[in-house]
């Protein structure tokens, strides 16, 4: 398992070797000449570290997947790290923190917790992160994200708008009902 890594990558359990390429590769176009990718040592994940700006890389890689959809055929979500803490709760929670105090008090927030190998409960974590957080809840359209991610014995925290992560499937369908809705109007006589 690698020590260190700043995206975190999802794909189909066995599909790992063919998400590695490319995530490389959608690093490589992002302007880093030699990421290093690796599976996580868990089922479906992958992990890259980068020299770039995680946040400003998977931006990058969604932006590109805008204008090229089927670049992207193995990969589900790509996820930017900006700390890894040992997985426990106070570390978690100190780290989350940490980083959610540079954002603006008018902006709302939603925490994620995606869960491997651990049992820490996801509700004590959302609930430990976000009572101090004086700040707006909204789960539908926050303007940016805690991102908890843990993989065994570490934990990847973020704090990071929507435009900064990518979910592959969701990006697709929006894109998908932009065009249907974009030929709708084109069809409407003037």
């Amino acid at each position: 398992m690698p020590r260190n890594f700043n995206i975190l990558a999802t794909t189909e359990r066995i599909n790992e070797s063919r998400a590695s390429s490319e995530l490389w590769i959608l690093l490589r176009a992002a302007g880093d000449e030699s990421p290093l990718v690796d599976r996580l040592g868990i089922w479906g994940v992958v992990v890259a570290l980068t020299p770039l700006d995680p946040a400003e890389a998977v931006a990058h890689m969604r932006a590109d997947f805008t204008k090229k959809p089927d670049a992207i055929q193995a990969l589900y979500r790509i996820i930017p790290i900006q700390r890894l803490v040992p997985t426990t709760k106070e570390d978690i929670v100190k780290a989350a923190h940490e980083l959610a105090a540079a954002r603006g008090p008018d902006e709302s927030y939603r925490i994620t917790v995606e869960k491997r190998r651990t049992s820490l409960s996801s509700k004590e974590l959302i609930e430990a992160i976000a009572d101090p957080i004086e700040r707006r809840v909204d789960l539908e359209n926050p303007d940016w994200f805690i991102l908890v991610e843990t993989a065994g014995r570490v934990t990847g925290v973020s704090v990071v708008r929507p435009t900064s992560m990518l979910n592959v499937q969701k990006e697709r369908y929006r894109l998908a009902t932009e065009a249907k809705k974009g030929a709708a109007l084109n069809d409407q006589p003037a």
